[in-house]
């Protein structure tokens, strides 16, 4: 069967279980699918159970199913690390062998007198710490003094929130850039990550401008091969962020799951060859690093109401990859990604589900299979598209 197009959709922060090694990033027991269907009495997602979600655990509610629409199996991450870029890049042929410096205790005082040098302003915070928490407790010095707030997490990234009406959006991203540019050799953290907020003491909300401004792509990946043979590649979401704008030939931001599934939909009607690349930010950003198992739950709700729209946009020649990047159980300690297998569900008409993909070595087995559908090569990863 020939291939023209290819969509791979990511649940960013969809995990399936603690991969062997979590215990050495302190992740043992985590199960992000899991503890969700615990805290929601149970899961009812009767479109993802037919493309056989159901079969890669034992998740309260969902049924394992001999009679699936797409065929299923999970994933290993074989990257150091647990964050965004390591599993995106990992899925198109980057592998790191090296994780990403992290900074729990905060940022070396060299690097905040350097970042006061090239922006202009000191910094506040510089600790590790929730996002809506350190907002609620600097905020409002932040408004007084007009100073930036830095803070990390467990994961490499330098994060700058800052109120809209203090420091306005163009000039938060200015500073994020110069961030991006101070942050390399032994400091090259993976995401320099803009945060703006708006709103009163007590009431601060982020809003929906969060800007990535990741390292570059250390080698080609499979959009770069894909965009040099000639195919439109269009990145959906944060996807232009984690790969630092390389190997799209289209980038589409968006305000949320609704509004990616919806740029999705919109790319299936007009682009009729290639890759469409989409990344559904709210089940990591708002669910999953708030411990609201609730939500991430009511968020798969809606993801699994919308599939029969996405499935019935396909054509004869298409295919559609289901995964994740991490996990970020919602029902574990702490407020970060935990290091878990992540979904992996391929479905496409005129192909046959019902195969059992079972347990993948890397997250690029499935950048290998795409290339493989598109009569490209990556070079890493081992391709099933014969067993599809």
């Amino acid at each position: 069967m020939t291939f023209k197009r290819v969509f791979i959709i990511v649940l960013d922060g969809f995990g399936v279980g603690a991969l062997p090694d979590a215990k050495d990033y302190g992740d043992e027991g985590a199960n992000t699918l899991l503890h969700v269907a615990l805290a929601a009495g149970g899961l009812s997602l009767p479109n993802f159970e037919s493309l056989g979600l159901g079969n890669l655990g034992d998740f309260k509610g969902l049924a394992k199913r001999d009679d699936c629409r797409s065929s299923f199996g999970r994933m290993a991450e074989k990257s150091k690390g647990k964050d965004s870029i390591s599993g995106h890049w990992e899925i198109v042929g980057l592998r790191l062998d090296k994780p990403f410096p992290v900074y729990p205790r905060g940022f070396p005082s060299e690097l905040l007198e350097e970042f006061k040098v090239r922006t202009g302003r000191e910094a506040l915070g510089n600790v590790a710490a929730s996002g809506t928490e350190i907002i609620d407790r600097l905020g409002e010095a932040h408004m007084k003094t007009g100073q930036p707030i830095v803070y990390t997490s467990v994961d490499s990234v330098f994060q700058i929130a800052a109120h809209v009406d203090v420091i306005p959006l163009p000039e938060l991203y200015d500073i994020c850039r110069a961030a991006r540019e101070m942050l390399c050799g032994e400091h090259a953290v993976g995401r320099v990550i803009a945060r703006p907020f708006k709103g009163a003491p007590g009431r601060f909300r982020r809003t929906t401008d969060r800007r990535d401004f990741s390292l570059p792509p250390m080698g080609d990946t499979l959009l770069d091969k894909a965009k040099a043979a000639g195919l439109p590649v269009v990145g959906i979401g944060k996807i232009e962020d984690l790969f630092a704008g390389r190997g799209l030939t289209e980038a589409v931001h968006t305000a949320g799951n609704t509004d990616g599934m919806a740029r999705t939909l919109d790319a299936a009607k007009r682009i009729t060859h290639g890759i469409i690349f989409t990344n559904l930010v709210d089940f990591d950003m708002l669910y999953g690093h708030r411990n609201d198992a609730v939500g991430y739950y009511e968020a798969l709700v809606e993801f699994d109401n919308w599939l029969p729209r996405m499935m019935g946009a396909m054509r004869p020649g298409d295919l559609l990859f289901i995964t994740g990047d991490h996990g970020t159980d919602p029902g574990f300690s702490g407020t970060d990604h935990t290091r878990e297998y992540v979904p992996l569900l391929v479905y496409g008409p005129g192909i046959k589900g019902g195969v059992n993909l079972g347990t993948r070595e890397s997250f690029s087995d499935l950048g290998a299979t795409v290339a493989e559908a598109l009569g490209i090569k990556i070079g890493r990863g081992t391709s099933f598209l014969k067993i599809l």
